[in-house]
């Protein structure tokens, strides 16, 4: 089946001379779903030290971390070359041009300050984070949906999505497949695993893991940057950038689960 993108006007509503973008209101929409989720995970039993409150200042470091690391990270990725040339389109952000892998390296260190800050261990609160990553991410990817932009490749079967801003081929609609796994699968599957105590680390870890792939997988179906194309292998920025993420992901729960178990009371221990 053939469907065409419906070309939505980017401008959800004027207010003055002011224009509201769908984009910033997805931003927005993530915004609001982590604070909502996180106030609910702080009072499970077994969060100790964490108070519903807690995720308001959170959140208030996060959002710097997502945007000047996700700015910065699209133009030390992305278009270096032309950013070094027009420095002051660095700026120009309503123009577009986010990183996801910028943006989660601002997020790391504004974690760290937090945590700083608060007096708390940095994989304690990434791993209290975590869980809550991918609703933000969902959020973003359809606010990309509905912008009619980073479409996939083209499917060369009998179905797919025409985008008329791009051209008449049947495309794979490669947001709507992120925003359902780097997004709700994801989300579940973080969820579901963080329902219980898990050893420091292996929440942080499985993020990585999680998104690393669902990320990889995905850019099989998605367009490569016109400006960069493909890269040595075959592959896109995006999965070069993704792999050391599974790497880094698999090494953290290992490590986290090898700590456990190093400092759990033996049996003997238990009946001194």
């Amino acid at each position: 089946m053939i469907v065409v993108h419906p070309s939505f006007d980017p401008v959800a509503v004027h207010v003055g001379p002011l224009a509201i973008r769908w984009y910033g209101l997805m931003y927005l929409v993530g915004f609001v779903l982590v604070v909502a989720f996180g106030r609910a995970r702080a009072k499970r039993s077994f969060m100790t030290g964490w108070r519903p409150q807690d995720v308001d200042d959170m959140l208030f470091y996060g959002v710097f971390g997502v945007i000047l690391g996700g700015r910065l990270g699209y133009v030390l990725f992305y278009k270096f070359g032309y950013y070094l040339a027009h420095p002051l389109e660095i700026f120009a952000v309503w123009e577009g041009g986010m990183s996801f892998h910028g943006g989660f390296l601002g997020v790391l260190v504004a974690m760290a300050l937090y945590a700083h800050a608060r007096h708390k261990r940095w994989l304690e609160v990434t791993d209290f984070i975590a869980p809550l990553c991918p609703l933000g991410l969902a959020a973003g990817r359809l606010g990309n949906f509905i912008n009619g932009e980073l479409w996939g490749r083209p499917t060369g079967g009998d179905w797919g999505m025409i985008f008329p801003a791009v051209d008449n081929l049947p495309r794979h609609p490669s947001q709507l497949y992120e925003l359902g796994l780097e997004g709700i699968v994801l989300f579940v599957v973080l969820w579901t695993f963080s329902s219980r105590p898990r050893p420091l680390g292996a929440v942080s870890g499985l993020f990585l893991i999680g998104y690393g792939v669902a990320r990889f997988t995905v850019e099989f179906a998605r367009e490569p940057d016109a400006f960069l194309g493909y890269l040595a292998f075959g592959l896109t920025m995006g999965q070069w950038l993704s792999l050391p993420m599974i790497v880094a992901g698999a090494l953290m729960m290992a490590w986290a689960y090898r700590r456990a178990r190093r400092t759990q009371p033996t049996i003997i221990d238990r009946l001194k």
